[in-house]
């Protein structure tokens, strides 16, 4: 019996009030909670799945719903007074392909794809370009070739031979899509999908276009040149706008993507917009001090070292760096680590005199070792 049946608003967990989208919004929820697909062998979530769609049925039809919510069960029952076509025995217009694209980007259990026959933007193309550290730190311009679709230029991208043109599909009359009636557990539905003559471009070609082979576009290869900024650094991406492949029916053409790879360099390496490179100092540099070449990616800079220079102390030289991508005229910093070359293969003569040096300096020439074995005497008491 109608009155037996569940409130289709209940069913579908929304108010009375509920606006179209929302109800909608819903039933998508609802709708692949319980799908069988998702679902085999429960016949709970079977059940559940033909109350959904048959509450969505009438509340997504205006005037379904207008009867349903004067009269209730029987306003939409094709054996009560409310007219034909309402229980859901009968044939709704449900495109269930559309509601099920929305949730895993393509067909399910059967559904249609999306509708072809409006304009689509044309596919984003990727370029690998690798460059040389100093290339991509201060900018450069490159002349690439790319391998790509474009259209046919006998045709005009239309895929017909010249002197003709594609006409409209006699089947779905240039909608692209057509409705079948298909009988499935729950009763009859109306499933919308890509119509099988034209493959859901809404026209068909009789005399192909012989140099594309109708297809409308060809595989070729064209020059750009491409202005790199100053600043990038591997995994940078570079767009440029409609260098892409070229769109369907009328769509505009997608983007191509320049991405970097940056070499290692034989002397710097970089953080972001900082520069590091390490300055190999004498012992005798690092005792006395001096006067140093200290190189940059602008080249070298004279640096004074100070007197007592230690292992690993560092130096910094701000706007030194690499340039921002964004702003230019700003720049990272450039640091330096000074290592101490400790000298080999010395002469016996050299060697003497390294002793009597070393026997001439006292333990306050040497702080840090002092404080280590000071700090190790306290340790082993």
């Amino acid at each position: 019996m109608a009155d037996s049946k569940r409130d289709f608003y209940e069913v579908l967990g929304v108010g009375r009030g509920a606006s179209d989208d929302e109800i909608k919004k819903a039933y998508r929820k609802m709708a692949k909670q319980y799908h069988p697909d998702l679902n085999p062998g429960d016949a709970v979530a079977e059940q559940k799945f033909k109350e959904v769609n048959e509450a969505y049925a009438v509340l997504s039809d205006a005037d379904k719903k207008r009867k349903y919510d004067q009269f209730g069960h029987a306003g939409v029952d094709p054996n009560g007074f409310g007219g034909g076509g309402g229980g859901f025995g009968g044939a709704y217009d449900v495109d269930l392909g559309d509601i099920f694209n929305s949730f895993f980007g393509g067909g399910f259990g059967g559904a249609t794809r999306s509708r072809r026959t409006g304009p689509m933007k044309g596919a984003n193309l990727k370029y690998g370009m690798t460059l040389e550290f100093m290339e991509a730190a201060f900018g450069c311009e490159k002349d690439i070739t790319v391998t790509k679709e474009e259209l046919c230029t006998s045709c005009k991208g239309s895929g017909a031979q010249p002197g003709t043109v594609p006409e409209t599909c006699p089947t779905c009359k240039g909608a692209g899509r057509v409705q079948q009636q298909t009988q499935t557990l729950f009763g009859m539905t109306m499933v919308t999908k890509d119509c099988p003559t034209c493959g859901g471009r809404g026209t068909v070609i009789r005399t192909p276009c012989t140099a594309c082979g109708g297809k409308g576009r060809r595989v070729g290869k064209k020059q750009l040149h491409v202005k790199v900024p100053a600043g990038v650094d591997t995994g940078d991406m570079l767009p440029i706008r409609g260098e892409g492949e070229p769109g369907r029916n009328g769509g505009s053409y997608g983007d191509l993507y320049v991405e970097f790879k940056v070499k290692k360099h034989d002397v710097f390496t970089r953080n972001g917009k900082n520069t590091f490179c390490e300055v190999p100092i004498t012992l005798a540099q690092a005792a006395l001090g001096a006067k140093v070449s200290i190189p940059t990616i602008d080249g070298p800079v004279e640096y004074q070292i100070k007197e007592g220079t230690q292992n690993g102390d560092t130096a910094s030289f701000k706007g030194k760096g690499i340039p921002d991508k964004q702003s230019p005229s700003y720049r990272g910093d450039h640091q330096v680590r000074f290592t101490i070359e400790i000298p080999t293969r010395l002469t016996e003569d050299q060697k003497a005199k390294l002793r009597a040096f070393d026997e001439s300096l006292s333990d306050k020439n040497y702080q840090n070792r002092n404080s280590f074995f000071s700090k190790l005497k306290g340790f082993f008491r």
